[in-house]
């Protein structure tokens, strides 16, 4: 019985990276040119629009700061994280909007 090289070689597995070495990160991080939004819609889509935009922003500096899971991220744990982003704190829905996008 004879094992092909591939069959000996370890492959790394689906969730470990595959990168010779460590990706840079843009350290002082600057956010994109803001645009204006399309007028004339209505005013709920806007408060959702914006909702979803700062959900987006806390998810994201909430798995830089390492909480991967729905369950880590509390009200608290958001709050927090809002604050240090220097954004207002978040209402209850937008915490769930975080959750589910951590999902």
């Amino acid at each position: 019985m004879s094992v092909s090289v591939a069959a000996v070689r370890n492959k790394p597995s689906p969730t470990q990276s595959t990168a010779r070495r460590p990706v840079p990160l843009d350290s002082p991080y600057t956010p994109a040119t803001k645009r204006p939004l399309p007028a004339g819609r209505p005013r709920e889509w806007y408060v959702t629009h914006n909702r979803r935009l700062k959900a987006m922003r806390l998810a994201i500096a909430l798995l830089d700061s390492g909480v991967y899971l729905p369950a880590q991220a509390r009200d608290e744990a958001i709050r927090d994280t809002a604050d240090r982003l220097g954004v207002h704190p978040p209402s209850a829905t937008t915490c769930r909007m975080v959750r589910a996008l951590l999902h």
